[in-house]
């Protein structure tokens, strides 16, 4: 995968941390073409991807350690199963407006000569189908076409550390979902926090996005994105995120976040 160097023609100034942060991650999906289907994520603007995060401390080893099973964590959610990835994680019913899409499913955000700078699969969406506008003309297939929040797992590749990732993953997508390069957003990225559930010993960050593009009512005013990162015996990491909108109607509460972050687990293979 491209060198964290190679990255710099993507660079935005984040707010809060001291730096300058460039598009970046260690994700072996970036780059390949999407899957047969796409699905929507969130209509969003962005500005700064999460880039290189304090190296102290190992990183350490994600040995899947008594994962639960297939069934939901809370009664009547549904489960999402990424397997490529080796995640587990529930959303709530269809009845909540959310949506788990074929695991296989991918969606992406793309540079200015198409190819992909995130890509996601194992995915669900929150309120898909809502308002139709989009900051980020990159968005790939359906993505971008209405979505209040967007879950789903990336990653793969061997570069750099958890620490990192976990804040690159996080600032990468408030970049792409809400506004890339085009129309960068201000996003303060967090320094990165352990994260030990559900067979799962990595790095959790967090990206608060304040949209700088807003060309209507549907795009929101600010977004907030979460990572975690595990690593696999292998040496591989991978990436668990969930991007809302927030500061517009039904948006996702943190507390409704937290819950669903509670049931993220291992595959345990």
């Amino acid at each position: 995968m491209p060198s964290r160097r190679k990255k710099k023609t993507l660079i935005a100034a984040a707010l809060g941390i001291g730096m300058a942060v460039a598009l970046s991650g260690c994700n072996e999906d970036t780059g390949k073409s999407a899957r047969k289907r796409t699905s929507k994520t969130a209509d969003k603007d962005t500005g700064a991807a999460g880039s290189k995060a304090p190296s102290t401390g190992s990183s350490k080893t994600s040995a899947p350690v008594s994962p639960t099973g297939k069934k939901p964590l809370v009664a009547g959610w549904q489960t999402q199963t990424a397997q490529k990835h080796h995640f587990r994680f529930d959303v709530p019913a269809k009845a909540k407006k959310w949506k788990v899409l074929d695991e296989g499913t991918s969606l992406s955000y793309t540079d200015k000569n198409g190819k992909p700078i995130v890509v996601m699969t194992g995915t669900a969406n929150y309120r898909e189908g809502g308002c139709g506008s989009s900051p980020n003309p990159k968005a790939f297939g359906e993505a971008g076409k209405g979505q209040l929040a967007t879950v789903g797992t990336t990653g793969g590749g061997k570069t750099g550390t958890l620490q990192e990732n976990a804040r690159n993953w996080a600032g990468n997508w408030g970049f792409a979902a809400y506004g890339g390069e085009e129309h960068k957003p201000k996003i303060k990225v967090s320094q990165p926090k352990p994260w030990k559930q559900g067979g799962i010993e990595g790095y959790t960050a967090t990206a608060e996005v304040t949209v700088t593009n807003r060309p209507g009512s549907c795009v929101p005013p600010k977004a907030v994105v979460h990572s975690i990162a595990q690593k696999l015996p292998d040496g591989t990491m991978h990436g668990w995120v969930i991007y809302a909108d927030q500061g517009v109607p039904k948006a996702l509460t943190a507390a409704e976040i937290k819950k669903i972050m509670s049931t993220v687990r291992s595959t345990g293979s």
